[in-house]
């Protein structure tokens, strides 16, 4: 899972913090192990962006249904003048294939960066050139880990992803042909907006696709998003 908050500086990293807060308590609460594999803070507060690997039965399936743009309303904490602000923040989901995954990458098409690492970690992490930034070209997919103190382990933890990344898009550009010959044009793409978390004037959580709603938002950002997720799974 990676999230990445949309325009709007520092009320959008805010957002991008509050939904990674929400996703790791929703993961305590199904007992699903997870690891950081690279965190970014954001310039002034929240964070810039974060990419998660998370373990357990059914993780993909259940949380592939939150893919897409969330958007939050709220009075703004960093608004001296109280006014109500909206802001976006998107995630993505991608399946961790068999290891085996036969994905062919050519080291042509790949920019290898290596850098200190500026995320949260013990000081081995944060004073060597451990981290490792992989850009594949031809699709523009970028790639970072810097939780381990070793930059060939980083770099093998980003391959992995990145071999990952390129099969899904593979199947998904496959998937994509079948649906043009059967005409089913209802893709959900980056730019949708899947759901509303309003804090001001009233208190309401509403997903554009289900309709499902809940008024208790803190209980949401708490964790409490299985019934998002069902209802999704059951109009599929």
């Amino acid at each position: 899972m990676e999230i990445h908050p949309g325009a709007g500086g520092t009320e959008s990293c805010d957002w991008a913090s509050m939904l990674y807060r929400m996703y790791t308590r929703y993961f305590e609460k199904k007992n699903y192990k997870y690891e950081i594999i690279d965190y970014q803070d954001g310039e002034e507060a929240g964070l810039k962006s974060v990419s998660i690997i998370i373990h357990g039965i059914n993780a993909y399936g259940y949380l592939k249904c939150e893919k897409g743009v969330h958007r939050l309303v709220r009075i703004s904490p960093f608004d001296s003048n109280k006014r109500r602000h909206t802001s976006f923040a998107s995630v993505d989901v991608t399946p961790l294939f068999n290891e085996n995954v036969n994905v062919e990458i050519n080291d042509a098409d790949l920019k290898i960066d290596v850098y200190r690492s500026s995320g949260k970690g013990g000081q081995g992490v944060n004073t060597t050139d451990s981290a490792v930034r992989i850009t594949h070209l031809p699709t523009k997919i970028v790639v970072t880990c810097q939780n381990e103190r070793s930059q060939i382990k980083n770099k093998e933890i980003a391959m992995n992803v990145l071999k990952n990344k390129l099969y899904k898009l593979e199947l998904e550009q496959k998937e994509k042909e079948l649906k043009e010959i059967k005409g089913d044009l209802s893709d959900i793409n980056f730019g949708s907006q899947i759901r509303s978390y309003v804090m001001h004037p009233y208190s309401l959580v509403k997903d554009n696709r289900t309709g499902t709603e809940e008024h208790d938002v803190k209980k949401v950002l708490d964790g409490d998003i299985d019934k998002f997720i069902y209802d999704n799974l059951n109009r599929r």
